[in-house]
């Protein structure tokens, strides 16, 4: 007879995105928060990085949920905000305040290498925010554990790449009943290897994964992440293209491959549909009729690529010489016009080309350097540019397909654009996704999920799931075009991609509409609520395993005695209603108390008597 799973009771899930919009893990989390609130309602909660301060963050409506623990938290020393993230099914978001760790940095690694072999050493660049906001998040799991004494409630922390690993180490250590789930949603060393232009796929069985981070001086984020995929309960990743990456450099096979869905609640239907996209549509080519000095009608195919801007990995260069070529085609039926939205070094919006915007006007001159929006930091080093001077892609008058470079994060106030990136892809009528390197792929799937198609590639986890759905290679006739890629196929990618354009443009009115259905029908085999069933296989194996833990340790249930390092705060006068305390460092035993909100300490060593007090603790864990 099968097993019933175990489902969290609560679930912890941090990550550097929560209400910190940087990539698509953001999306990931905040698309999925909605389907496990149906189970658990606000007892999901996200822990993010206050990266803010005292400054209101965009992504983050502060509010009073849990006042007695937010008092208890303070008095330990830690700086959180609690409140709701501001996507629209608003779950608990705790931010916590990392920095004030820095002081005990050098001690906290000591313990990471003696308990995990974790090697900080060679830390540089992001390292120590990001392990030390790991470390936080640890410690506030730790203090609403145990101020709520959930003993007996099932929990699960899940941290999300190498930048939240340490929580998933330390909370073994603080609470050894909170079950772990860590995922990678790409390995360090895999995306180094892919970024540095070395070939990653044919030569995978070959490469030492300890070996290329000593190479690529990446040693001390591909250790943590390779010592949290071997200690946590659970291992994941999005794909299974990078479960074999995970196999081969962190030695470790994953434990259930966790697909990245949808939820499609917040895309319009109906009219709605269609005002959004023709007001989409509209904008982008009044901003390629100012910028170019021309007058492109609604006839012309408007593509386009998005994500990251990562160069090679994302295929941004297989995209610019598919235009090239396709610009070339005698043949092509109807005008292009394509979009690169990729985030790049923004100094500013174009006042020029704002100038013709709010005018209104027709122009027939274009303006200076008619191939981008915004004015970029570095022109000359821009690889985008570079690649579209060097193939002379500067929006010639006679050219059939234009090429515009967006480089700004489309959130609807960027002074050009003025939509949002989902109001934006609406106006699309295909985009291009050529990724080299790809665990998932969200922009293909919120394309399609927009009734856009794309096409995206093999080596890309959505792609390879588009061809596991129709259980042959996808077409764009399916909704996607799936593109063979190599370590070394650029020039028939590219190929492939034009044609592929090329016979869109051809296509009937009729023929683009049955596409279009077929990607909004596609796009709902990826919804969350088809893909969570695979985090119910994860939270039911980290579940079962931490419990034998807990067993094997002795903690059971049980409330648990530890010994630990802290700064006791002893009020020695009040004068004038001015407090003066005095600080000392003792050893401290406690343990949850039944029927009290307080904890019983006692205390020993630097001076300081035995005894039980209520007076709060400060500082943290040394």
């Amino acid at each position: 007879m099968e097993q019933e799973r175990l489902f969290p009771d609560y679930i912890f899930e941090t990550s550097w995105e929560v209400c910190n919009k940087v990539g698509g893990i953001y999306t990931v989390l905040s698309t999925r928060a909605r389907t496990l609130q149906d189970r658990i309602h606000d007892q999901l909660i996200f822990i993010g990085p206050d990266c803010w301060q005292d400054r209101p963050c965009p992504y983050f409506e502060e509010e009073s949920l849990f006042p007695e623990w937010e008092d208890v938290a303070r008095c330990e020393g830690l700086h959180v905000r609690v409140g709701r993230w501001t996507i629209p099914s608003r779950p608990v978001a705790i931010l916590v305040d990392w920095r004030p760790l820095f002081d005990e940095k050098d001690a906290f690694y000591g313990r990471l290498w003696q308990q995990f072999g974790v090697d900080s050493l060679h830390a540089f660049g992001d390292y120590d925010d990001s392990v030390l906001f790991g470390w936080a998040a640890a410690k506030v799991v730790e203090s609403f554990y145990r101020h709520y004494r959930l003993d007996d409630q099932r929990v699960v922390l899940h941290a999300n790449e190498w930048q939240t690993a340490s929580a998933a180490l330390v909370i073994q250590k603080l609470v050894p009943q909170v079950a772990t789930i860590f995922t990678t949603h790409a390995t360090c060393i895999g995306r180094s290897i892919a970024g540095n232009n070395k070939p990653l796929y044919d030569y995978l069985w070959a490469y030492n994964g300890d070996q290329m981070a000593q190479e690529l001086n990446m040693e001390s984020k591909h250790s943590i992440e390779k010592q949290a995929a071997h200690h946590v309960d659970c291992f994941t990743t999005v794909s299974e293209i990078t479960a074999r990456e995970c196999a081969e450099l962190l030695d470790k096979p994953v434990d259930v491959v966790l697909p990245n869905g949808f939820d499609n609640s917040f895309v319009a239907v109906g009219p709605q549909f269609t005002r959004k996209r023709k007001a989409a549509r509209k904008r982008l080519l009044a901003i390629a009729n100012a910028l170019l000095g021309t007058q492109i009608g609604d006839e012309a195919l408007i593509v386009s690529t998005s994500g990251r801007y990562e160069f090679r990995n994302k295929g941004l260069d297989v995209f610019i010489e598919a235009m090239n070529r396709l610009r070339c085609d005698t043949d092509l039926q109807r005008p292009i016009v394509a979009f690169i939205a990729v985030p790049g070094w923004v100094s500013g919006p174009r006042a020029d080309l704002q100038e013709r915007l709010q005018q209104r006007k027709s122009y027939d001159t274009p303006l200076e350097s008619p191939m981008f929006t915004h004015w970029l930091g570095d022109i000359d080093h821009d690889q985008v540019v570079g690649m579209m001077r060097h193939l002379d892609m500067a929006n010639h008058q006679e050219d059939n397909v234009k090429l515009i470079f967006m480089p700004c994060y489309l959130t609807g106030d960027d002074g050009i654009v003025d939509l949002s990136y989902y109001d934006t892809v609406l106006g699309n009528d295909l985009c291009v996704f050529p990724s080299y390197y790809e665990p998932w792929g969200y922009t293909p799937l919120e394309a399609v999920a927009f009734h856009v198609p794309c096409i995206t590639t093999d080596l890309a986890g959505f792609g390879l799931w588009a061809n596991s759905v129709k259980g042959a290679s996808a077409s764009i006739e399916d909704g996607v075009e799936v593109v063979r890629r190599t370590d070394y196929n650029f020039s028939e990618v590219a190929d492939h991609i034009k044609a592929t354009v090329a016979r869109f443009a051809a296509m009937t009115p009729k023929e683009v509409r049955a596409c279009r259905s077929k990607a909004d029908k596609l796009s709902k085999k990826a919804l969350w609520s088809e893909f969570i069933p695979y985090y119910e296989e994860a939270y039911d194996l980290a579940l079962r395993k931490a419990a034998k833990r807990a067993e094997q340790k002795g903690q059971g249930c049980a409330p648990t005695l530890r010994s630990i390092h802290y700064i006791y705060r002893n009020n020695i006068t009040t004068i004038d209603n001015t407090t003066r305390y005095e600080d000392q460092i003792g050893l401290f035993q406690f343990a949850p108390v039944e029927g009290s909100e307080r904890q019983v300490v006692t205390a020993e060593g630097a001076g300081l008597p035995q005894r039980t007090g209520t007076q709060p603790l400060v500082g943290m864990e040394l």
